[in-house]
């Protein structure tokens, strides 16, 4: 009977645990995770003027899901949030064939009088 007793009494309910967030901003580490890197290309520059801001994406993140990410990493409203799937080319290097890896885009569309610098940093 006391072996009952003691196996009843180990059993506790799982702690939560708590969301990982940055210490500087307060911004969940995920959304890191979501928001990968800004695309600086010729294209993307000459779709800043319609104010647009390009992102390389998680594979798996929603549209969202990347909307909440830029809105809490970089304070700004986004209007809208378009996506694009880029297969990997295969290329070969001295001999060597090889391929690149897949690529998500996310083409954000800011709110008027929204902007996101890139050289300067957010807002």
């Amino acid at each position: 009977m006391n072996a009952a007793l003691k196996k009843a009494a180990v059993k506790k309910p799982a702690a939560k645990k708590a969301k990982a967030t940055t210490a500087a901003s307060g911004v969940k580490a995920s959304y890191y995770d979501i928001v990968r890197v800004p695309v600086i290309t010729e294209k993307s520059t000459a779709m800043s003027e319609q104010n647009k801001v390009v992102f390389k994406v998680s594979e798996k993140a929603s549209k969202d899901e990347i909307k909440a990410a830029v809105e809490a990493i970089f304070g700004v409203k986004v209007k809208k949030v378009n996506t694009l799937n880029r297969k990997g080319k295969a290329k070969g290097f001295r001999g060597t064939a090889g391929r690149q890896a897949d690529v998500k885009k996310a083409i954000i569309t800011l709110e008027a009088g929204q902007h996101i610098d890139m050289a300067a940093g957010a807002r």
